[in-house]
């Protein structure tokens, strides 16, 4: 998409017509922008995903408070948990999980 430099308009496009090339047009002022045969293809660049930083990590929750819920992956009785308000003020929070289990150290969240 392209836009008039004087008025803001999106311009349109006109195909080229008797010897005449291609062109954008803006429809409200007298703007034209002839095109070239040749057309540029710019280089493509490739995102770079940035790491995730996680909202709690596995120490902060190893040494939070216990409770006694059961892990999801072993069945162990107990886990370690913090609450965080992730959402909107008027929906619950959300409580981390992470099983006390040595062999398996499990996190998951109920919302």
């Amino acid at each position: 998409m392209e836009f008039c430099p004087t008025c803001a308009n999106l311009l349109r496009y006109e195909l080229p017509n008797m010897g005449r090339p291609a062109r954008f047009f803006c429809p409200t002022c007298p703007y034209v922008c002839y095109m070239e045969s040749k057309v540029k293809i710019k280089r493509k660049q490739r995102l770079i995903k940035k790491e995730i930083e996680p909202i709690i990590s596995k120490d902060d929750l190893k040494n939070g408070p216990t409770t006694e819920a059961t892990c999801p992956s072993c069945n162990y009785g107990k886990a370690a948990f913090q609450q965080l308000q992730t959402r909107s003020a008027d929906e619950p929070m959300t409580t981390f999980y992470c099983c006390l289990n040595e062999s398996c150290g499990r996190q998951w969240r109920e919302d």
